[in-house]
């Protein structure tokens, strides 16, 4: 069966959706297609870590102005996609103190509200931090649900006319003159889609989508460990104040801590090693900020691969990678009516989607405005009602398995 849709979006994670919502928003015909399960990709696969920009400050502005501006509006959007837990930036011993003040100085430069604790105040707020703490800095970090996040965000834009295609995988792209003509659906869509324009938002695959039509985009995936681990005794996010390194965030969900992360760079993303070393590391690290959690039963474990663009990047540490995003317009490649999103982070999802939106109807000739900044997601108040998008799109992913409820 061959169907005529004016924009087909490839990819399924939390951008992926976003732009299919933001599109169905402002009138216009879109279809999703996803080779898997809403989420099932890198957006399902995360820390859950809504960053409040911390993190990037001293080293990256624009990216760190990027997460407060997003952290802002998702929490005013998003509800129960969201936990507000707070952060902090933990100083031990053996770190410099002049990064912890570098991370201060930058975050007040872009807005990022701080706090600064002593040892004993921040040991308030978390008993078992460790002796060696010696100050902290509280940030606005959350806990974000992305499974709860990516249904949400599927279901208003299906409500608003969009066709969404879980376990659909992107067969072919036929390219006639300059152009994508068709593309080829299987899976459970089993359809062929004429499309007027194509937004790949395939994430760490997105390389292997453009190369269905001919077009390079040179992604430099790196592979991250998560290990979940009970404990309930955890308030905020903590994060180690020092370069990023390996184990230096711990996110707490309801019952269980999630340890992370570690990133060693990947070839291909669906085949990679899950290297026992990455779990113990990541628990000895993150028991230098948490001693109790060195010593935790381990609930799960999964890895998730970083979608990070950066052009002939070689083999060594990816951590200094942009985490900005980036949108390729694949009319300089030959075909005009293709456009990539690549990079970015979960926080910032709402930003790339719109910024893509914003892009694909200059070319259509849409006018219309973004209301994603300001209109609250389907469900967004009821827990229940979001876990039943997310079993309606087979969108579970261990991120929070702990959390979301699928009877």
């Amino acid at each position: 069966m061959t169907r005529s849709t004016t924009v087909l979006v490839v990819g399924g994670g939390a951008t992926g959706v976003g732009v299919a919502r933001d599109l169905s928003l402002r009138g216009v015909d879109v279809t999703l297609a996803e080779r898997g399960g809403l989420a099932s990709g890198t957006s399902g696969r995360s820390h859950g870590l809504l960053h409040s920009g911390a993190r990037y400050a001293e080293a990256d502005a624009t990216g760190a102005e990027e997460c407060i501006e997003e952290n802002r509006i998702l929490r005013d959007v998003a509800g129960e996609c969201i936990r507000d837990t707070g952060g902090l930036f933990v100083q031990l011993t053996e770190d410099d103190p002049e990064y912890f003040e570098a991370k201060r100085d930058a975050c007040e430069a872009v807005g990022i509200e701080t706090d600064e604790l002593d040892a004993d105040a921040a040991r308030e707020l978390v008993p078992d931090l460790s002796p060696e703490v010696e100050r902290a800095m509280r940030v606005p970090d959350a806990v974000i649900y992305p499974s709860r996040l990516v249904a949400a965000n599927a279901a208003d834009a299906e409500a608003n006319g969009a066709t969404i295609h879980p376990h659909a995988p992107l067969e072919s792209l036929t390219v006639t003159d300059g152009r994508v003509t068709a593309a080829t659906l299987g899976g459970d869509a089993d359809e062929t889609v004429d499309p007027d324009y194509v937004v790949n938002a395939a994430g760490a695959w997105a390389g292997q989508v453009a190369a269905k039509a001919g077009v390079d985009v040179e992604m430099a995936p790196a592979r991250g460990v998560m290990v979940s681990v009970e404990y309930d005794s955890l308030g905020p996010v903590l994060n180690r104040c020092r370069d990023p390194d390996d184990g230096d965030i711990v996110v707490p969900h309801e019952s269980e801590a999630v340890l992370g992360t570690t990133s060693v760079p990947v070839s291909d993303p669906d085949d990679y090693e899950r290297a026992d070393w990455e779990v113990d590391r990541s628990i000895e690290e993150c028991a230098a900020m948490l001693p109790p959690v060195a010593d935790a039963d381990v609930v799960r474990t999964w890895w998730g691969v970083r979608p990070l663009y950066a052009p002939d990047e070689g083999d060594g540490d990816r951590r200094g990678i942009s985490r900005g995003f980036f949108k390729l317009d694949h009319g300089d490649d030959g075909v005009e009516n293709l456009v990539s999103v690549v990079g970015g982070k979960l926080t910032t999802y709402r930003q790339m989607a719109a910024s893509t939106t914003d892009l694909v109807c200059e070319r259509l000739g849409v006018e219309a405005d973004c209301e994603t900044a300001t209109r609250r997601l389907p469900g967004a108040d009821d827990g229940d009602r979001l876990d039943e998008f997310v079993a309606r799109y087979d969108g579970q992913g261990p991120t929070d398995e702990d959390v979301v409820t699928r009877d």
